[in-house]
This record gives structure tokens, sequence and C-alpha cells, in this order.
């Protein structure tokens, strides 16, 4: 048989309606990836380190087998207000509730109890590996003449691995996404409209694979939330960042992405710490590289992603 590409990669995504349990994932839950990084088994390597009367390596058993992988997704709308983007299924099960409001908007915001759960068959030109149970980080990033991405990292239960022909997959319902750029990109801090070099926001959930007598999944043990902003120095009565960092306050930081209904995707988080920032340059002007606390006010509100 011919040697199997690397290219040829197909990756189905469902919510689970019971956790662990294949949710079938079919051509329709085609996920539109770029920038792909995967591991068919990450396992605890148990040695036997048998005592026998000669030398030797006396093999070893693996435990607590699963799958991970990385890949990114362009950050756009769903093609209409109110309609569920097409990536929606990976921000649930990043712990991220998601709240329709037909016709408006769908947002997606912070839960920790009852985080859904998905399946993935990941198809590598023919040969499909399925993990259950799936849960997961993301990630996003903004840079100026480039497409956005969320960065999803996913762990779930190694399922069975078999040859199965790739799935006939399909771009509809994927919206084209818009370069980020002063025209289609406009980003508030602390109140003031910041020129921004880039921006990357982090979940930051830890996903941690939990391997039990009777249970075996993946849980979302903690979370902090943080980003880095490159931003374009500006004077103190401009934008007192140095002020700020030193009376330790708390801002607002918005992004909204997209000008057109049905393609604007908005990043929100209500109170942000600054960190200590690194001065740099960009074409021999001053920048400020600073490190982002997104933090909570009443609980479970640090971030929000509302797709429009």
């Amino acid at each position: 048989m011919p040697a199997r590409r690397w290219r040829k990669l197909a990756i189905l995504h469902k919510i689970e309606a019971t956790e662990g349990v294949d949710a079938a994932p079919a051509a329709a839950d085609a996920i539109v990836a770029t920038n792909v990084s995967f591991s068919p088994i990450e396992a605890e390597e148990v040695r036997r380190d048998l005592i026998l009367p000669y030398l030797g390596n006396q093999g070893m058993l693996l435990a607590a087998e699963y799958g991970r992988m990385e890949f990114d997704v362009e950050i756009a709308g769903a093609g209409a207000a109110g309609d569920v983007p097409k990536y929606g299924s990976l921000l649930r099960v990043c712990g991220l509730a998601e709240t329709v409001s037909a016709g408006v908007s769908v947002t997606y915001s912070i839960v920790e109890d009852g985080v859904e759960s998905g399946s993935i068959h990941f198809n590598s030109d023919g040969v499909r590996h399925v993990f259950l149970g799936a849960r997961a980080n993301v990630a996003m990033s903004f840079a100026p003449s480039r497409i956005p991405h969320f960065r999803f990292t996913m762990m779930g239960v190694k399922g069975t691995v078999a040859d199965v022909a790739l799935p006939t997959v399909s771009q509809a319902g994927w919206t084209t996404p818009v370069i980020a750029s002063s025209v289609n990109t406009a980003m508030t801090l602390h109140g003031s409209s910041a020129v921004t070099e880039s921006l990357e926001i982090d979940l930051g959930n830890t996903v941690t694979p939990r391997f039990l007598i009777g249970a075996e999944h993946m849980q979302i043990a903690d979370r902090q939330s943080t980003g880095t902003a490159v931003i374009e120095g500006r004077h103190v009565a401009d934008f007192d960042l140095f002020g700020k960092i030193a009376a330790r306050d708390r801002g607002a930081l918005s992004l909204v992405h997209g000008t057109a209904a049905g393609n604007i995707v908005e990043i929100d988080a209500p109170a942000v710490e600054f960190g200590r920032p690194s001065q740099g340059e960009s074409d021999g002007f001053v920048t400020y590289s600073v490190p982002l606390a997104l933090c909570p006010v009443a609980g479970l509100d640090e971030l929000t992603i509302t797709v429009r």
C-alpha cells in the first residue's frame, strides 16, 4: 500500500451525551484546522524490574493511555449573527458554556461544574484514532496583518485505532476570516484605545488525566487566565502604565475583531492587572511587552467570548 501523506488529515469532534461514550462525530462535525501537532499515545511506563539470574531489559507496561493534540482554528464569525460557530463544540470542552441569543449573538462564558466532554476522531490519511471524554484549553492570538487564531490543546482517553477511509469534509459553515488591522480590529485596555503590536490571551486551563479504578477521565483541575500585550510606548500623560502597575489597578480589556454582522468576535475581560513590562522596539519605536493577569470579579467572569 502507498505511504500515507501527513497533510491528508481530518479532525471530527462532537459533544458527548455521556462522558466517555463515543458521540460518533460525522463529516458535518469536521474541524478545519491548521498547525496540527498530534501525540497518539501519552502514557505512564511501568517497568517490571523482574529479578532473574541474568541481566537484560525485562520490558514494561503502558498505563493511563491518552492522546494529545494541538491545532489552530481561525477566529471568525459564524456567518450570521446568532448562529453557532463551527468551532463552538471545542470552546464548550474548554469549560465555556454556550448561550445563544437568536439573531443576535452566541456567548461563551466560564463554567466550573458540569463541563462538557467531547469525542475526537483524528484520521491521518486512512488511519483513525479515537479519543473519548476529551477536554481542552484554548489560547488566542491577534497580530496585525495576520489571521487571528484560537490554539486548542486537547486531551482524551485513548480509544480504538483502525483503518478507516478519510471522511468527506466540507468547509460549508466555516466563515472566511478577516485580517487583524486597525480597520478590522479595535482594542481598549484600561479605558484607553491601545495601539497594539500583538495580543495573546490564554484561558489557562490545567487539564489533568485522572485514571482511577472505576473511572478514567480528563478533568480541568485549575484555571489561571493570563495574556501578553505588546503595546506602543506612549508618554505618561497619554497612558500611565507604570502608575497603574504601582497601584495594582485593575481595568477592562475589550477586543472586537470584525466589522460585519456574522463575522464579529469579541473578547472581554473586566479586571486585568499588569505585570512587569519589558521595553523593546519595533521599526525604531518604543514598545512594551506587558504580562496580563485576567482576574475574576464575582467569579467565573474573567473572560467571555462573543460571536455575533
